[in-house]
């Protein structure tokens, strides 16, 4: 608004003080009523304003009229020394040093004079009010900015806390599902192995307290590895089985999205996926524990490949 203002006062100025520069040589006396009919408050911009306070002392001296004062003078002077105009400063200085060494006074020209240079004020009072009124705008506009910003700040970071507590809604929802499905698997699993587990259990409290020949503890080895190979082969569909009924059918999903799995790895991950610990896994699969767990680690990195898109449920069973 304050440029399409400033374009629409000043447009006229200019061919006024190109008239009265093309009259400067010709009709001096012309020239200084041109620059004299110009009401200087009404310039919306200095550069027009060291413009015509240039021209004005030009045609003081030219018509051998005497300044009161250097106040329009030093207007050009101090405007073409800032913006480093060299020829134009040159100008203005030779003339502030013969404007008031002119021998000739003239009551109207003095008077006319002081009218400008009250003008001169009143143009400077609104090019401050202009600035400080551009400057509020722009405190305003960057005061409105930074509270839009905010705004959208604090409503985003509301969307993202309300995602997170959904999304910790949810987690919590599934730990409890996840909960109760490995507590029915438990449970299953506790009545499928309890009594194989404590006959193992009991066997081997025997050897131990057995004062029998080697031929007796032989038995009760060959028994205890016997219970073993019946809960490594008898027991293992049904633990299959449990797995895919508390589990919402892992094993099933597994074999759906990874069929080339080898059959030593399928079985460890029933193990796994029974919440057995990686030490009775070694038991029934007859390998150590260091074992067992370099096969559990390439067993994960294989299905954390392509766990995302295929069966991202089975990542929680290692």
């Amino acid at each position: 608004m304050v440029i399409v203002t400033g374009c629409s006062y000043s447009s006229s100025h200019p061919v006024v003080l190109d008239e009265a520069e093309r009259l400067m040589q010709s009709d001096p006396s012309a020239a200084m009523s041109r620059l004299n009919s110009i009401d200087v408050s009404e310039f919306r911009d200095s550069a027009t304003m060291a413009r015509w306070a240039l021209l004005y002392s030009e045609a003081m001296v030219i018509n051998r009229l005497s300044a009161p004062t250097d106040t329009i003078i030093n207007i050009a002077v101090d405007y073409y020394n800032r913006h480093n105009q060299t020829d134009e400063h040159k100008k203005a200085s030779r003339l502030k040093a013969l404007i008031q060494s002119t021998g000739g006074s003239d009551a109207l020209a003095t008077a006319l004079y002081l009218q400008k240079e009250k003008e001169f004020l009143l143009y400077k009072e609104r090019a401050k009010r202009e600035m400080q009124l551009i400057i509020g705008l722009v405190i305003l506009l960057f005061a409105t900015m930074t509270i839009v910003w905010m705004r959208q700040r604090i409503r985003l970071q509301s969307a993202r806390n309300d995602a997170l507590m959904s999304e910790a809604s949810g987690l919590k929802i599934q730990i409890d599902a996840n909960r109760d499905d490995i507590g029915r698997l438990e449970s299953k699993l506790h009545g499928l192995l309890e009594s194989r587990f404590t006959l193992i259990d009991s066997l081997c409290q025997t050897y131990y307290e057995s004062q029998g020949t080697k031929t007796e503890r032989k038995a009760i080895i060959d028994k205890v590895k016997a219970e073993i190979e019946s809960v490594r082969t008898d027991s293992f569909p049904d633990m299959e089985q449990a797995v895919n009924d508390c589990r919402d059918n892992l094993l099933i999903k597994v074999r759906e999205y990874y069929p080339a799995i080898k059959p030593e790895d399928y079985q460890l991950l029933v193990y796994l996926a029974s919440g057995l610990s990686t030490r009775t896994a070694s038991l029934l699969l007859g390998e150590s524990v260091d074992v067992i767990y370099k096969r559990k680690s390439r067993l994960k990195a294989r299905l954390k490949e392509n766990a995302a898109s295929g069966c991202p449920d089975i990542m929680p069973v290692f």
